[in-house]
C-alpha cells in the first residue's frame, strides 16, 4: 500500500530516498546520470540548458565521490582511512584537515547518541562478511568486540592528530562518507549556478531547489519488498521535498540469514553488543544537510523507536519516519501522519 506522507512546516518538498531520481525523458533541459563509486549507485539528475557543460558538470560531481572514495574508503590500502586503521594504535598520527572534520563529527554524534553511533563499530564489524553469510568467530569476539568504543579515538585538534587508545580498534566511516559526499556533490552544482537538482548516493539523497516548480517526488522503499520488484509495492509511503537533505538506514540491503537462528544479520551494529540491532526495519531522517542526517539514520536505527523519536524531537530542525519490525510506521513531532 502506498500512504501519502503530507508534511508541516519546512517538510513541504520531496526527495527520492531508495529509488533513482528519474528525469522526464522529453525535456532537454534535465540531465541524468549515473556511476556506481563509494559501493553504491551514484544518480545526479539536475536542469542545465547547455548540453556539454551538463556533461562537464557531471564528471565533476564523479570526480568528487571518487576521490572522497579513495580517501574514505576502508577497502582502498592506499585510503587515508586504511592507513588510520594501520598506524593509529601505534601513537597519534597526522591526519588531513577533512578527514578531522569527519572523525570530529563522528565522535560528536557518538557523545549526541550515548554510543548509538560509533565508528569504532569496525573493530569487529570488519569480520562480517554478508555476501558470503558470514559472522565473526567466537575468538574474533573475545578479541575485537572491547575495542567498540568511540571515546578511545582520541583527537588531538591543535596538532591535527588522532590516536586509538585500543590496540584492536578500527574504524569506518560508512555511516557518514556519504551523506557528507552528497553535501559536498551540492555545493559544485551550487557554485556552478545550478539551482534544481537531485543527487542521491544509495540511501543518502539531497534536493537543491525543487524540480521546476513541483516537488520532487519521493518513495521510502518497503523494508520487506522483493529486490526484483519494480512496480508501486516497492513503496511503503511517499514524501513531497525540496531543497533538504534525506537519509535511510533499513536492515535489507545488506543481509543474511543465520541458518541457525533464522536471524537476520544486517550491517547496521548496535555497538554495545557488536551484533546486528533489532525492532526497526527502516529509519529516514530529514534535515538540511546529509553530513547529519546520515549519522542520524544510523543513529536512531540503533536507539529503536522510544528513544530514536525522543532524540529527533529534541533536535531542531530535523525529522524522522521510522518502520518497526512490525511494519508500523512513526512519525516525529514535526511531521503530520498520513
Amino acid at each position: 500500500m502506498i500512504f501519502s506522507g503530507h508534511c508541516s512546516q519546512m517538510w513541504r518538498f520531496c526527495v527520492l530516498i531508495v529509488c533513482c531520481v528519474i528525469s522526464p525523458l522529453g525535456i532537454a533541459e534535465w540531465h541524468s546520470a549515473s556511476r556506481d563509486i563509494m559501493g553504491t549507485r551514484i544518480t545526479l539528475t539536475f536542469w542545465e540548458d547547455d548540453t556539454q557543460r551538463a556533461s562537464d558538470i557531471s564528471q565533476t560531481v564523479f570526480a568528487e565521490f571518487t576521490r572522497l572514495d579513495q580517501l574514505l574508503s576502508p577497502y582502498i590500502a592506499s585510503s587515508e582511512l586504511s592507513r588510520i586503521n594501520r598506524e593509529a594504535a601505534k601513537g597519534p598520527i597526522n591526519i588531513s584537515v577533512e578527514v578531522m572534520r569527519l572523525l570530529d563529527k563522528a565522535l560528536y554524534f557518538g557523545k549526541l547518541t550515548d554510543g548509538a553511533f560509533d565508528i569504532s563499530f569496525a573493530s569487529l564489524g570488519r569480520f562480517y562478511n554478508y555476501r558470503e553469510g558470514q559472522k565473526p568467530t567466537a575468538e574474533q569476539w573475545q578479541i575485537f568486540r572491547a575495542a567498540i568504543d568511540y571515546r578511545k579515538i582520541q583527537l588531538d585538534r591543535k596538532q591535527g592528530t588522532v590516536f586509538f587508545a585500543h590496540p584492536k580498534l578500527a574504524i569506518d566511516l560508512g555511516g557518514i562518507a556519504k551523506g557528507y559526499a552528497v553535501d559536498k556533490a551540492i555545493e559544485i552544482l551550487d557554485q556552478q549556478g545550478i539551482t534544481n537538482a537531485s543527487i542521491s548516493a544509495g540511501g543518502d539523497s539531497r534536493l537543491l531547489g525543487d524540480k521546476q516548480g513541483k516537488p520532487w517526488v519521493v518513495g521510502i522503499k518497503h523494508p520487506r519488498a522483493a529486490k526484483d520488484n519494480a512496480n508501486d509495492s516497492n513503496t511503503a509511503l511517499i514524501l513531497l521535498l525540496s531543497n533538504t537533505a534525506i537519509s535511510t538506514s533499513g536492515d535489507y540491503e545488506r543481509y543474511f540469514m543465520d541458518p541457525d537462528s533464522g536471524e537476520r544479520i544486517h550491517h547496521i551494529i548496535k555497538p554495545q553488543s557488536g551484533r546486528s540491532a533489532s525492532g526497526v526495519m527502516s529509519v529516514s531522517i530529514l534535515g538540511a544537510q546529509g553530513f547529519d542526517t546520515d549519522p542520524l539514520s544510523t543513529s536512531v536505527f540503533v536507539m529503536g523507536v522510544d528513544r530514536g523519536l525522543a532524540l529527533i524531537n529534541r533536535l531542531p530542525g530535523f525529522d524522522a519516519v521510522i518502520i518497526d519490525s512490525r511494519g508500523k510506521v512513526h512519525y516525529s513531532q514535526g511531521l503530520v501522519a498520513p
